[in-house]
């Protein structure tokens, strides 16, 4: 149970208003969390209408099970199995790629530097190999690796040869709090306002999750099920999955022009561009984790993948 643990959702009236909902439509929330967008959406339809939800967190997927409504379908599958759904049978996809904040507050799941817990990090914690039993075998390079490409971290080397110094000496690092410190005497500089760790943290988070490789198939799948006029509704909150889903969005609106065939006809477009947003000062002063919360928004053309 995760009661005790409360979220608030991001960008909510935003990013459902931009599905732009029809009451008798079919739409798809990617990654359910805590379940306000759902609710919202769910809210707008019409007897007729029917909502998905994707989700690896066991947690959340109980917590939308008990929403005892016919229109609502729950898959306990990440959202990289968009693509199963049929061909052209959904007016809105939306992803909400932020971690929710029952699992970042709640310690034994080990997303947090702020909280002592075991350091597991997976969404799923019904399969798949921890953060700590990852470390426990990953030599420097593999972990200097994973730290600079997923966590943008200058010291990426120094905590990868302090994390596998600890485990010659002393054992694998298990808990959250073993590794935070770890990291705060290899890193040297500190952003201002952000802990030593954070950018380690995410890292070994977004790759034990293969959390971008997974944007990278829902996004591909989504050109696959939506409808034309269809809506792709898709908040980041970090640079890596803002600047996959901002590169997808540019690559499928935009014309290109072969210089090889100058005089052919254009390719067919997938998608248009319909923008991005942030969250106001307000939502920001309320929620201070949406303040890098990015929402961009695109619309499914006439032409097929």
């Amino acid at each position: 149970m995760d009661t005790a643990w409360q979220h608030t959702t991001v960008l909510l009236n935003e990013a459902v208003a931009a599905l732009h909902i029809k009451p008798d439509g079919h739409y798809v929330d990617a990654t359910y969390g805590r379940g306000g967008h759902s609710r919202l959406i769910l809210s707008q339809l019409g007897p007729r209408g029917r909502l998905t939800v994707f989700d690896k967190d066991p947690e959340a997927i109980a917590q939308a099970a008990r929403i005892a409504d016919p229109r609502l379908t729950v898959r306990h599958e990440g959202f990289r199995h968009l693509g199963e759904l049929p061909p052209s049978s959904v007016d809105g996809v939306l992803m909400d790629l932020g971690v929710s904040s029952p699992q970042i507050d709640n310690p034994e799941r080990g997303f947090s530097f702020r909280s002592d817990g075991p350091l597991d990090m997976r969404m799923d914690t019904t399969r798949g190999q921890s953060v700590a039993q990852w470390l426990a075998t990953a030599d420097v390079q593999q972990i200097t690796e994973v730290i600079r490409e997923y966590g943008e971290e200058r010291f990426a080397f120094q905590v990868a040869k302090a994390i596998v110094a600890r485990r010659q000496e002393r054992g694998a690092i298990s808990r959250t709090a073993e590794l935070a410190q770890l990291v705060a005497g290899a890193v040297k500089t500190r952003e201002s306002g952000q802990d030593p760790a954070t950018r380690t943290f995410q890292a070994l988070r977004i790759f034990i999750n293969a959390e971008l490789e997974e944007l990278q198939a829902a996004l591909e799948a989504s050109l696959h099920v939506l409808q034309p006029a269809g809506r792709l509704v898709v908040i980041s909150f970090h640079s890596l999955e803002d600047r996959i889903a901002k590169q997808f969005i540019a690559r499928h609106s935009r014309d290109e022009v072969d210089r090889r065939a100058p005089f052919a006809a254009p390719r067919d477009l997938k998608l248009r561009a319909l923008g991005r947003s942030r969250p106001g000062t307000a939502e920001v002063a309320a929620n201070p984790r949406a303040r890098s919360a990015i929402l961009r928004v695109a619309e499914r053309t006439g032409v097929q993948a």
